[in-house]
């Protein structure tokens, strides 16, 4: 039977896929602590339901605020059973250009340094009471470079690798740790995208699906599954030929190029992209 879970910390819950899922707990009756930069934006979404709801606004690459925050809640109500680490950003990426080594700096402190300041303060409450699930949101995106995206496929491709490595280290303690990568979903961090972009998912439908295949104790979920067989089918290409296949894209605009948004911390706030 899959499991229903009654406490939950999310971050990123400001953007497009964090406030399907915070939706979606919400719905399912728990109680969530939302975790982004745009207050408004989380306040919204506590007005959904204000008694079981929290809303914090550390940089998730700021352990000291991260480990405040989960002590504050864990005050509250105690130790979560489920944690997402859905905090995220994304832009195109260019070695040659000097501005974009900042660009990548940033993408590794979001996307793989936050995912283990979000884990890190929950793991040793989650072991005492021997449950818990801890989920970490990378991407197709890590599973091969693109040209143009070299920071972005490297911050989720060392995330991937992350948490295969907790996996290991908690599954004799029954914490299960799930790795979710979506292809594409419509969201502010596809927005700006001049590529195809096959099998593209709205996020309350991805949000439905990643809960349930975490309910139901998946280890390994990507959405949807028909774009995960169509990336392993191109990576079985030889090496030359796929890399020519993807040089004949669009590349992702760069960042503060037209269509691109701003990274938090980064360059001045546009839409949140956590």
């Amino acid at each position: 039977m899959a499991e229903t879970f009654q406490n939950a910390v999310l971050t990123g819950a400001c953007g497009g896929l964090g406030q399907a899922l915070a939706r979606e707990l919400l719905s399912q009756g728990a109680v969530v602590a939302l975790v982004g930069l745009h207050r408004p934006s989380l306040q919204a979404l506590a007005a959904l339901a204000p008694m079981r709801c929290a809303v914090y606004t550390p940089d998730v690459a700021d352990s000291t605020a991260m480990q405040a925050m989960a002590a504050d809640w864990m005050s509250r109500r105690g130790t979560p059973d489920l944690v997402i680490a859905n905090a995220g950003v994304a832009g195109g990426f260019d070695t040659a250009e000097a501005d974009d080594l900042a660009v990548l700096r940033r993408m590794l402190e979001v996307n793989l340094l936050g995912a283990a300041t979000t884990f890190q303060p929950f793991v040793k409450a989650m072991r005492a009471q021997r449950r818990g699930a801890l989920v970490g949101v990378a991407s197709i995106a890590g599973w091969r470079g693109m040209p143009g995206n070299g920071a972005y496929c490297a911050s989720k491709g060392g995330l991937i690798r992350y948490l295969e490595s907790l996996r290991a280290e908690l599954r004799s303690e029954s914490i299960v740790v799930s790795t979710v990568s979506p292809g594409y979903l419509r969201t502010a961090l596809t927005a700006g995208n001049r590529f195809a972009m096959p099998g593209l998912m709205e996020p309350e439908a991805a949000a439905k699906a990643m809960l349930a295949g975490i309910a139901r104790g998946r280890t390994h979920i990507v959405l949807p599954a028909r774009i995960g067989w169509l990336a392993r089918l191109l990576n079985l290409l030889p090496g030359a030929l796929h890399d020519r296949l993807l040089l004949g894209q669009p590349r992702k605009p760069r960042v503060g190029e037209a269509g691109a948004t701003a990274i938090p911390g980064l360059y001045p706030p546009g839409e949140p992209r956590e």
